[in-house]
């Protein structure tokens, strides 16, 4: 990725409307574009890190996000008091908030990310899978919004088949996903998902989805411009997952017809390309038996955006912010795309390693490793907030080969000392180290067979 400094003429000054790992990410990406940035912070975060790579740092609220990150009207006042043109959303929070993308166009600033109309549309997830099937794309049984009424519920789940997926219609991140095998189950699933979306994401809709067994989470990596342009940057394997969260992903998709991937990713980019796309997005589909099957679209940066930046050499939040600016297409990806060896990235959770529960307490000692990329938004001493996600850190390899680059970021997980929260670093070697992983075996219950197989064999053949 180039150092070199750019100028976008179209902004002189940002606000980061977000925190953590992303937001320093987002800091230094302006830096090297000459664009000035403006970072918020709630109680939580009055001592980040990321705070001292700003330009500027205003204090926007409590802890906890609906009073802070999530409190739209306050942003949004930093957004005039800084005179800033720009805001940048990262990933989470407001990201996906059409109403936020709105009001901020409607004061005269620039929306870093794909327009109102595009959230909107692939923000309702139901919506998304309508759009997809109406341009050829297989899509698998689901439902529409959910009712109240629990007969029509079950009446919903016994019309996709069970097993289903309970899944907000809004939000993404895993957070409110739950599975039901009965109609029993189904009712229990629904109410808990609905609570889970209404407070992660201010919407309590939910659909359900017919359940897939053992596939494998493919995602392709899209850029557009404001003139009618769309590219793709390939594809990300994302199927190691824990709790339908993704905990490692990489590039390319080990094990697949490189033909099928690249012209299934051409089929995308056309389809948005002749629906006028303008930034970055990222499409999530599920294969089975060599099929793809559409599963949404994430109008965002993605959390594994950095596993494609290491493929391509492109960085992509500077792709976002000079899209944005009214760049083209042409302009940000000057030379045809190509992939350029592999790269895999972990991430690293304040959790439990066996049951994956929030881990919160006071990084006493927290040492990343050197020889890989790490992108966090912590620092030793500081305190892991029970308010925001647990991840501690993205840790990113590349090398010229999948076995180089796992080699690498397995001596990278080892070199990493995290003292004072649990963490999941015994978990992600594990994963990295099995046979099913290296022979490309991936779906998304491999975390679950290797914790299992673990399991077996400290128990040993007496005690099973």
């Amino acid at each position: 990725m180039a150092d070199e400094l750019l100028t976008v003429a179209a902004f002189t000054k940002v606000v980061v409307a977000n925190r953590g790992a992303v937001a320093a990410r987002i800091i230094r990406a302006l830096r090297v574009l000459g664009v000035p940035s403006v970072a918020v912070f709630s109680d939580a975060d009055s001592d980040a890190p990321y705070l001292e790579e700003a330009d500027e740092a205003h204090h926007i609220g409590e802890s906890a996000p609906i009073a802070s990150y999530l409190n739209q009207e306050v942003i949004l006042d930093v957004v005039r008091r800084t005179s800033s043109d720009g805001v940048h959303p990262g990933y989470g929070f407001l990201a996906e908030n059409a109403e936020f993308a709105r009001e901020v166009t409607k004061n005269g600033v620039q929306w870093i990310g794909p327009s109102p109309r595009w959230i909107d549309l692939m923000g309702d997830k139901a919506s998304a899978r309508d759009f997809a099937r109406a341009r050829g794309l297989d899509v698998g049984a689901g439902s529409d919004v959910l009712s109240a009424d629990p007969e029509q519920i079950v009446a919903a789940g016994l019309s996709v088949g069970f097993p289903v997926l309970v899944k907000p219609v809004g939000g993404g991140g895993g957070i409110g996903m739950l599975s039901a095998g009965s109609p029993d189950e189904l009712l229990s699933a629904v109410e808990r998902a609905s609570s889970m979306a209404a407070r992660g994401f201010a919407n309590d809709q939910v659909y359900l989805e017919r359940l897939l067994v053992r596939p494998r989470h493919i995602e392709y990596q899209m850029l557009g411009d404001q003139h009618g342009n769309v590219c793709h940057l390939f594809e990300r394997d994302c199927s190691v997952q824990r709790r339908r969260q993704k905990i490692i992903e990489e590039a390319p998709a080990p094990g697949l017809d490189r033909s099928l991937t690249d012209s299934y990713a051409a089929r995308l980019a056309g389809i948005l390309e002749n629906e006028g796309y303008d930034n970055i997005g990222t499409v999530e589909t599920l294969v089975v038996d060599g099929q793809s099957q559409f599963l949404e679209m994430n109008t965002r940066l993605q959390v594994e955006h950095g596993v494609t930046e290491e493929v391509t050499g492109i960085d992509l939040v500077q792709a976002q912010i000079r899209l944005a600016s009214g760049e083209l297409l042409s302009e940000v990806v000057s030379e045809t795309p190509r992939i350029r060896g592999h790269a895999i990235e972990a991430r690293v959770y304040a959790e439990d390693p066996v049951s994956f529960y929030p881990s919160p307490g006071t990084l006493e000692v927290f040492e990343p490793p050197d020889g890989v990329r790490v992108e966090t938004g912590l620092r030793q001493g500081q305190e892991v907030t029970p308010f925001y996600d647990p991840l501690l850190a993205k840790v990113i390899a590349h090398g010229q080969t999948r076995e180089q680059a796992v080699n690498s970021l397995v001596a990278g997980l080892e070199g990493f000392n995290i003292r004072g929260v649990k963490h999941n670093l015994p978990a992600l070697i594990s994963i990295l180290r099995s046979e099913e992983f290296a022979g490309g075996e991936l779906h998304t219950e491999l975390q679950r067979d290797v914790m299992a197989a673990s399991a077996s064999t400290k128990r040993g053949p007496s005690e099973e």
